[in-house]
């Protein structure tokens, strides 16, 4: 699914990647800890395209990442990489529902297909009751769940989640935790999850250790 090689990245003559390799298997849910500033927030933006390393190579579902020009890559990404922030993101003055369809008009899908497809996600998320109310009118939690919705919209690939239980009481976090690992049971849906929290990390398939760049064998 997932196949980084040596991939490198520095920030002027700090080197915050060192040649770090990650190979990640369909339905499998990873997650990368480590302490402040050993690495791990860049190498998730590196591997789910938000950022280019200096150095290395990148495959999603056999796709070379690292090779693709600016518009394809903003392409693949909409359609095979879904997206959970410690921040949810949502855009205030749209409601749940349209807010969960935005990535789906982007890959161009028609109105009534995005919105029939939202539904069901949000059904199955516990917000069937809330698809009409603005971010601002839900709370934290349920934020959080509209924007793993969202995430999911366009079936993608995998999902990348930085901190997402970040902002969240335990036991929504727990709630939160949870659902990731439903979602790959009913979708067989792949995770990569950069957190500090112990539960979570152990929770995961596997567990990569970051320290100074690199990944601890």
């Amino acid at each position: 699914m997932i196949e980084a090689k040596n991939i490198s990245k520095s920030f002027g003559k700090l080197q915050v990647l060192k040649g770090v390799n990650v190979s990640i298997k369909k339905g499998e849910i990873v997650s990368i800890v480590g302490s402040s500033g050993a690495g791990k927030t860049t190498l998730l933006q590196i591997l789910s395209s938000l950022d280019k390393a200096d150095a290395g190579s990148i495959e999603i579902n056999d796709t070379a990442i690292s090779d693709l020009k600016d518009k394809k890559l903003a392409q693949f990404r909409n359609k095979n990489i879904g997206f959970v922030f410690q921040f949810h993101h949502l855009l205030p003055e749209f409601t749940a529902l349209e807010n969960v369809c935005i990535p789906a008009f982007i890959a161009g899908i028609s109105k009534s297909e995005a919105e029939a497809k939202a539904t069901e996600l949000l059904n199955f998320l516990g917000l069937a009751e809330r698809m009409q109310h603005k971010p601002n009118e839900l709370s934290g939690g349920e934020q959080q769940r509209v924007a793993v919705a969202r995430a999911l919209i366009n079936n993608p690939a995998v999902v990348f989640a930085d901190e997402p239980s970040g902002n969240l009481d335990s036991a929504t976090a727990k709630e939160l935790h949870q659902l990731f690992f439903t979602l790959r049971d009913k979708f067989n849906q792949t995770f990569v999850i950069v957190t500090h929290n112990e539960d979570l990390a152990n929770m995961a398939d596997r567990k990569l250790i970051m320290k100074d760049g690199s990944i601890l064998p």
